[in-house]
């Protein structure tokens, strides 16, 4: 058997595998990018031994434990406190004044992962004497991830690197003024969740989320392909009020997309966007 006809029939089969899996458990990743796909699945693969991507999907169609470990390789779950300093500091300087102008406001965390840059804005608005005027939506599809966002519990060795970002993002007190230590663990501020809401949303199959001030969605859309970028970015326009900030990750851009001309460029280099008001743009 030629390379060309493997890779055809290795595709084939990946294709199919996750179509079992929109059809057995409603989670679609069939628009993901396919690079990134097949290469968190084949990493389960190597894991579990198999010959072929058919030998999993038999195995996902009669193993629901064995989709769930599947579910958390395919999620989107590298993230950290404060990443990319100068993005927030950005946000602290040009976005936050914007939102203290209203008297309440909702800021967005689409696919928020495992909660950091959640609470690196709760950390934000609480230093900027906001947290009582800004209702937080946190969003995953993963049920899995989401309750370790709610529980704010991240390993110890890794609050030395938080706590440089926040430095670096212009924080205003001591980053261990926002957790307790416990043993290898940190254990976020149970203040910091007094006004977010954390919630399951697929961005690949659900609607418009609320009419939001602010919505994060860094490092997401890179994941997705081209078609499947389009449909997202148009559900953040529908999701936003006018006015309203879209902020991506430092690798993605609005730039050749469907919506590029719906918003406007408020800093290109922290991918930080502002919905047009004006109806002649829509």
């Amino acid at each position: 058997m030629n390379d060309t006809l493997i890779i055809e029939n290795e595709r084939l089969e990946i294709q199919l595998l996750l179509e079992a899996i929109y059809l057995k458990y409603g989670h679609d990743f069939r628009s993901y990018a396919f690079t990134h796909t097949k290469r968190r699945l084949e990493h389960r693969r190597s894991i579990e031994g198999f010959k072929n991507f058919s030998e999993m999907q038999h195995r996902v169609i009669y193993d629901e434990a064995f989709f769930n470990s599947l579910l958390l390789d395919l999620s989107i779950n590298v993230t950290e406190m404060f990443r990319d300093p100068w993005f927030y500091k950005r946000i602290r300087d040009v976005v936050l004044p914007h939102l203290k102008t209203y008297p309440y406001a909702k800021v967005w965390h689409a696919g928020c992962s495992a909660g950091q840059e959640v609470y690196s804005m709760c950390i934000l608005l609480e230093e900027e004497g906001m947290d009582d005027r800004v209702q937080v939506y946190a969003t995953d599809f993963n049920e899995l991830i989401l309750q370790k966002a709610k529980d704010g519990i991240y390993p110890m060795d890794l609050v030395r690197d938080y706590t440089a970002n926040y430095q670096k993002a212009g924080g205003l007190r001591s980053f261990s003024d926002y957790y307790s230590a416990d043993y290898d663990n940190v254990i976020m501020k149970r203040s910091l969740k007094d006004h977010v809401l954390f919630s399951s949303h697929n961005l690949v199959t659900d609607g418009v989320f609320g009419e939001m001030n602010v919505i994060f969605c860094r490092n997401v859309l890179i994941y997705f392909n081209k078609e499947l970028q389009n449909r997202v970015l148009q559900l953040f326009w529908d999701s936003l009020c006018p006015g309203g900030f879209l902020c991506l990750g430092s690798k993605e851009s609005l730039r050749f997309s469907s919506v590029a001309d719906k918003f406007d460029v408020v800093s290109e280099r922290e991918k930080i966007y502002r919905k047009k008001r004006s109806p002649s743009t829509l």
